[in-house]
C-alpha cells in the first residue's frame, strides 16, 4: 500500500465528485486523499508527545515482556499484520469518503426570530425577562453570539435570569451540537423542516391539542371512548383550521386522539406492549409497574410562578408520588415515565422482551441459514443490545444542533404565557384565533384562573429549545435499530391491556393500572413487532407532550431524524462485517421498505 501523501503535494487532488455511494464502494485509493503529517497528527492529539508513542505507551498490546523470548507465531487467518491494518484503514477511509460526499442540506428556520424584535416566537427560558415574560434583548444577543462563535468562554458569559443565584438552573449542553462523531453521518448533515411559525394555524392546532392533553392527563386510555372530555377534545380538534394529527374520514376520533402518525399507532390499545410486558433482564425480572405521581396536580398555573420559572429559577414545589406502583394507564403516567427515564431505557427493555419472546431475527440475518454458527458479537444478542443503546448519543448530537443552532423554537409553556397576556389584555400578540377561541383554553382558565398551559412537571421544560425533541429523536434511532435486527412483521402473542380491579375489591377508579388482563379487542391479532415499536416511539415522544413541554411536530420530525441517524450508522457498520450479508431490510416510519 502506498504511503499516504502529505497535503499540498498534488497527490491529494482529483477527489471524486459527490454521488450516492455505500461505504466500501468509493473506489478511492487512500493516496488520493489529504492526510495529516506525523507532526500535525501529534499536535492534534494534544498533550500526547512523540516520545510517548515511541516508547509504546499507546501500543496495544505491550510487547516489552516478550523481549529475548523466542516465540512461534500462532496467528491464523486470511490476513494478518500490516495487511489487516491496511484493510482496517481502508474500511474507515471508505466510510469517511462516503459521508463526506453526501450533500450538505440547507437548514431553514420558520423566520420568527427575524420577524419579531422581542423574540416572542423563540426559546428564551433561563435568560432575564421583563414582567410579560419577554426576554432581555441584550441577553438574547449574548446567547446568539455564543452559538455563532462556538467558543466555550462565550457560553460562560451568557447572563442568566433567576434573581436568586442559588436557585438558578443551567442551560443543557448547547455545545453538544458542535461535537463530531466517528461513525455515521455528521450531525450538521441532517436537517428537519422549519417548525410551524408562531402565528400560524398549524402552531395554533398544536397548542390547542396541548391544552386538551393537559385537561385529559388523568383519564385512563381505556376510557377514552366514553369520556366527555375526550369527546370534546376530538370534536374541537376536528374543527380547527390546520390540525395535523391522525384522523378517520377527516375527523379526529376518540380512537385517534393524541396518537402517533406511523404504521401501527392506531392499532389496538394506546400503550405499546413493550411498555407493559415483563422484562427479563438476565436473572432478574422487571415488572413494568412504575412509580407515578398523584392525579389532579398540575404546575405553573399561577403567573408569578410561571414568570420565575421562565427566568430559570428552580421551582418551589416538587412531585408528589402515588403510594402504589402502576402500569402506565394515562397521560400523567406517561409523562412521569419520561420525566426520569434513561433515554434509551424503553428500547433496551423492548430488545430484552423481543429476545425473551423468541421473536425471529430479521430475515436478512446471515445466521438464519447457518448450519454451524449463531450470531453473538455480530448479528446476535450482544450486538443488538449494544447498538440499540449506542445510537442514542449520536441522535442527541444531531438534534441538539437543530435545537440550538438552527430553530430555537419556544417551549409550549412560553407560548402559554403569550396566550395569557394576550387574553388578559396585558399586551397584544399575533396569535391565531384558533387558540384564542378554543374551548380547551377557556376550560383551563375556568379551572385555574389563568390561560397558562398547565405543566405536569414542577420545573416545566428543561433549559434547551423545543424543536426537535431529544426523546423523540432517540426513539426514532433506537426503534430503527430494533426493526433492522428483528422480523418487524412478527405478530406479538398474548397481548395485554391495563385493567381496573373489580369494584368488589373496594378500590374504585383509583385501582387502574394495578393489573393487566389479556387484550382481545380490535386489532388484537394484528399487533406486529414493527407496529408496536412504532407505537412505543410515539408513546415516549407524545408523553413529553402530555407533560406540556413539547409540540406534535417536535415528535414527528424528530422521529424521522432519529431514523436517519440510525440508518447512517447501519450503513457504516455494514462494511465492517465478514459474514455474507445482503443488508438490513425493514419498514420505515413512513411505511416504505428500505434495505440498508
Amino acid at each position: 500500500m502506498k504511503k499516504p501523501p502529505a497535503p499540498g503535494t498534488g497527490a491529494d487532488r482529483g477527489r471524486p465528485e459527490n454521488k450516492e455511494l455505500n461505504p466500501g464502494e468509493s473506489g478511492v485509493n487512500p493516496a488520493s486523499r489529504p492526510f495529516l503529517t506525523r507532526r500535525a497528527f501529534l499536535r492534534s492529539i494534544g498533550g500526547v508527545t512523540a516520545g510517548t508513542i515511541a516508547t509504546g505507551v499507546l501500543r496495544l498490546p505491550s510487547q516489552s515482556a516478550w523481549k529475548g523470548v523466542e516465540v512461534e507465531a500462532a496467528e491464523v487467518g486470511p490476513f494478518s499484520g500490516s495487511v489487516r491494518r491496511d484493510q482496517a484503514f481502508q474500511v474507515r477511509h471508505d466510510a469517511a469518503v462516503f459521508q463526506h460526499q453526501l450533500p450538505v442540506p440547507a437548514h431553514p428556520c420558520n423566520g420568527d426570530e427575524a420577524l419579531y424584535p422581542k423574540k416572542i416566537g423563540n426559546y428564551s427560558k433561563g435568560l432575564p425577562h421583563n414582567g410579560l415574560g419577554e426576554v432581555d434583548p441584550t441577553a438574547y444577543d449574548s446567547l446568539i453570539h455564543a452559538l455563532s462563535t462556538g467558543q466555550p468562554d462565550d457560553f460562560e458569559a451568557i447572563p442568566l435570569g433567576c434573581p436568586d443565584p442559588a436557585r438558578q438552573r443551567k442551560f443543557v449542553d448547547p455545545q453538544a451540537g458542535l461535537a463530531f462523531d466517528l461513525q455515521g453521518t455528521d450531525s450538521h448533515q441532517f436537517a428537519i423542516p422549519p417548525a410551524p411559525a408562531f402565528g400560524s394555524a398549524e402552531e395554533a392546532g398544536e397548542m390547542v391539542e396541548l391544552y386538551w392533553m393537559a385537561l385529559a392527563r388523568d383519564i385512563a386510555f381505556t376510557e377514552y371512548d366514553t369520556s366527555p372530555t375526550i369527546r370534546a377534545a376530538a370534536a374541537e380538534l376536528s374543527r380547527l383550521s390546520d390540525f395535523r394529527g391522525p384522523k378517520v374520514g377527516g375527523e379526529v376520533t376518540t380512537a385517534t386522539l393524541f396518537r402517533g402518525v406511523t404504521p401501527g399507532d392506531l392499532v389496538g390499545p394506546y400503550v405499546s406492549q413493550f411498555l407493559l410486558k415483563t422484562v427479563t433482564f438476565g436473572a432478574e425480572e422487571i415488572v413494568q409497574r412504575m412509580r407515578t405521581v398523584l392525579p389532579g396536580i398540575n404546575y405553573m398555573t399561577g403567573y408569578a410562578d410561571w414568570l420565575n420559572i421562565q427566568s430559570g429559577c428552580t421551582p418551589q414545589e416538587s412531585d408528589r408520588f402515588d403510594s402504589n406502583r402502576r402500569y402506565i394507564r394515562n397521560g400523567r403516567d406517561l409523562a412521569a415515565y419520561v420525566h426520569v427515564d434513561v433515554l434509551f431505557q424503553a428500547y433496551f427493555n423492548a430488545c430484552l422482551i423481543l429476545l425473551e419472546m423468541g421473536v425471529p431475527l430479521n430475515p436478512g440475518n446471515p445466521y438464519n441459514t447457518s448450519a454451524t454458527q449463531i450470531g453473538f458479537g455480530t448479528f446476535g444478542g450482544p450486538h443488538i443490545a449494544a447498538l440499540v443503546t449506542e445510537v442514542a448519543t449520536r441522535a442527541l448530537k444531531a438534534i441538539w444542533y437543530e435545537k440550538w443552532f438552527v430553530h430555537r423554537r419556544l417551549r409550549p409553556e412560553e407560548f402559554g404565557g403569550r396566550v395569557h397576556n394576550h387574553l388578559t389584555g396585558a399586551t397584544n400578540y399575533p396569535i391565531h384565533p384558533d387558540v384564542l377561541n378554543s374551548q380547551g383554553v377557556h376550560k383551563v382558565f375556568r379551572r385555574n384562573g389563568t390561560y397558562l398551559l398547565p405543566q405536569a412537571y414542577p420545573e416545566g421544560s428543561p433549559l434547551h429549545p423545543s424543536y426537535g425533541a431529544g426523546h423523540a429523536t432517540v426513539a426514532g434511532a433506537c426503534v430503527t435499530i430494533l426493526k433492522a435486527f428483528f422480523d418487524d412483521s412478527f405478530i406479538i402473542p398474548n397481548p395485554v391491556v391495563q385493567s381496573p380491579d373489580p369494584p368488589a375489591h373496594g378500590l374504585g377508579a383509583g385501582a387502574h393500572g394495578l393489573s393487566l388482563i389479556p387484550y382481545a379487542g380490535p386489532g388484537a391479532d394484528s399487533l406486529t413487532v414493527g407496529g408496536e415499536l412504532n407505537k412505543l416511539a410515539a408513546n415516549v415522544a407524545t408523553a413529553r407532550n402530555f407533560a406540556g413541554i413539547h409540540w406534535r411536530t417536535d415528535y414527528i420530525e424528530s422521529l424521522r431524524l432519529g431514523e436517519a441517524v440510525a440508518i447512517s450508522i447501519l450503513r457504516d457498520q455494514r462494511a465492517t462485517y465478514n459474514e455474507s450479508f445482503g443488508g438490513f431490510t425493514f419498514t420505515r416510519f413512513d411505511g416504505a421498505t428500505i434495505t440498508v
